[in-house]
């Protein structure tokens, strides 16, 4: 068969989808506080019902162009920010009484309880981004889980960082943080051009996960791995040969903790995919529809 001249583009076998609307939500977390959600409900019949966790300091936003394809293909797709960031962050942080487990027992489990009022009886995915794959144990409602995706998600250890990041994070850690946190009573991240803006109590959580060679687990001892341990969900762990913060390490090390699920992992070099790059948010990037959503993420979300 003779090859396309290069000026004419070659048909995906996927065509762009329409764009989905999406429903603006007020969601009130465990303990009342209001968090920022949205809903991207599918045109088409419904198969499926997913949450995007995010990354540390990524606003939901960041998340739209998964969630619309994800509505396309007939899931139900919702995304969201922590409290104290993105469009739930309401005025100073000073003072707010937050950190990365109460996010998850707080904020994360209201917003999945909310998106499975409104899907009864579908099955039910997380695609955790980095500390979104992390924080899963912390959410009791992970039972109620079909599946689970991880994004570029590995234990923080900051000496298993890949090593572009491990030879300036020490600075963040050992003296940036502390020293910021302390004088500003929060984590003035956009000031620094570093990670972004965060609760006192999320950077300090943080940084001591981040300087244990066990992450949470060695920070929180034996009841944080028995946490880790209870999360029977398969996971499919997607990771990235140019992920800029994770190493391979990283990601064998944070996997290994869900002892008693299924978990797959799947390293991928962005040549096998036919993209230039990929690396720690590529993923989410409109670009990466077909390479990787169409041809990786369907599957792995086992849609009947």
């Amino acid at each position: 068969m003779a090859a396309l001249p290069r000026d004419v583009p070659r048909r995906s076998p996927h065509p762009a989808p329409p764009p989905a609307a999406f429903r603006a939500l007020e969601i009130a977390a465990v303990d009342g506080h209001p968090i920022a959600a949205r809903h991207f409900a599918p045109p088409v019949p419904a198969r499926g019902a997913a949450l995007i966790v995010p990354a540390m300091a990524v606003p939901q936003t960041f998340y739209e162009p998964l969630a619309r394809w994800l509505a396309s293909i007939g899931v139900h797709a919702v995304t969201f920010d922590y409290r104290g960031t993105g469009l739930s962050r309401r005025g100073s942080l000073r003072g707010l009484a937050a950190d990365i487990v109460s996010w998850a027992q707080l904020d994360v489990t209201a917003v999945l309880r909310a998106l499975q009022d409104v899907t009864p009886g579908l099955p039910l995915t997380w695609i955790g981004h980095s500390l979104g794959g992390q924080i899963i144990p912390f959410a009791p409602d992970h039972r109620e889980l079909a599946r689970v995706v991880t994004v570029a998600t590995g234990a923080g250890y900051w000496r298993e960082n890949a090593p572009a990041l491990r030879r300036k994070v020490w600075l963040l850690w050992y003296l940036v943080a502390p020293v910021a946190t302390s004088l500003f009573g929060y984590f003035p991240g956009k000031r620094l051009g570093m990670v972004g803006d965060l609760p006192a109590g999320v950077i300090r959580q943080w940084r001591t996960w981040c300087l244990d060679p066990e992450y949470a687990v060695g920070a929180g001892g034996p009841a944080v791995r028995e946490l880790y341990a209870r999360v029977t969900a398969p996971i499919t762990a997607l990771s990235f040969t140019d992920d800029e913060m994770m190493s391979a390490r990283n990601t064998v090390s944070l996997h290994g903790h869900y002892a008693r699920a299924p978990v797959e992992l799947r390293r991928i070099d962005p040549a096998e995919v036919g993209m230039a790059r990929i690396g720690h948010f590529g993923f989410f990037r409109p670009d990466a529809r077909e390479p990787l959503w169409e041809r990786v993420l369907r599957p792995a979300l086992a849609l009947r």
